[in-house]
């Protein structure tokens, strides 16, 4: 029997559409997937503040160059007669020429959401840069729990942009892990994980679009795992590991003194 699954994640105009543009290549049975759910991230944080972070995090040149990245995104997800309609700009539009349904959702906790997840009869929820924390509500609800992709060797590296933090600290590879959804943040019982080499020409924006593509093969191999039982869970040991919060500006400067780049 075919699992039925669906993916939570958000309208990423940069990385995310990675993942789903090669996973939709390489995974067989698409029509498994009954839905991909675009939430809106509810932060607290206004369009003001978002920008500021980012422009502290990217410095002028940068964040000009991703913001004509974001422009180009915006634009091309209005399906204007001069872009090409057969050209996935959006996640939105990569789903739907895949014939893979789309649910646009501001709460995916909520006691609504909740009720159409489980009137869906989903097996596996999988949570692919998800914006907001799942409760207890919903990890209860599919058959065989909710999973997560985090591009980081948990327990090592928990927390916000684990992809900044490892080159930050001169690790050699990358690390992606796949584990059970908890209670606490990156806290779920392990079940892949793979190593990615850091190349030292690489920029966090090269290696974050490395990483999506490869975690895209990593969650097939485990989503059959789980589908034919085999899959091995071993403990997340939290105490063990480290946890990061999203980089200060201070933390920028450090990357950059460290020969790093962003971009």
């Amino acid at each position: 029997m075919n699992l039925k699954i669906l993916f939570i994640t958000q309208d990423d105009p940069f990385y995310v559409k990675i993942f789903f543009e090669e996973f939709f290549v390489i995974y067989e049975d698409i029509r498994s997937i009954k839905a991909v759910v675009i939430a809106r991230a509810m932060g607290k944080k206004s369009m003001f503040q978002l920008a500021r972070q980012m422009y502290e995090f990217y410095g002028f040149f940068n964040f000009l160059r991703m913001g004509v990245r974001f422009v180009g995104y915006k634009v091309g997800g209005l399906g204007l007669p001069f872009t090409k309609t057969n050209s996935a700009y959006t996640l939105d539009r990569l789903c739907r020429l895949h014939g893979v349904p789309v649910m646009h959702e501001s709460g995916i906790n909520s006691s609504q959401f909740l009720q159409r997840v489980e009137e869906m009869g989903i097996d596996l929820i999988i949570s692919v840069a998800a914006p907001s924390i799942f409760k207890e509500g919903l990890i209860r609800i599919p058959r065989l729990g909710c999973i997560n992709i985090h591009n980081g060797m948990l327990p090592n590296y928990r927390g916000m942009l684990p992809n900044f933090w490892q080159m930050y600290h001169n690790e050699k590879a990358a690390g992606i892990t796949i584990h059970e959804i908890s209670a606490g943040i990156d806290e779920g019982r392990i079940i892949a994980q793979k190593q990615v080499p850091i190349a030292p020409e690489e920029t966090l924006d090269s290696l974050i679009k490395k990483t999506k593509s490869i975690g895209a093969h990593l969650m097939k191999e485990t989503i059959q795992k789980i589908e034919s039982g085999s899959a091995h869970y071993k403990e997340n040991r939290v105490e063990e590991g480290s946890y990061f919060s999203f980089p200060t500006r201070q933390d920028v400067r450090e990357f950059r003194r460290r020969g790093k780049r962003i971009v």
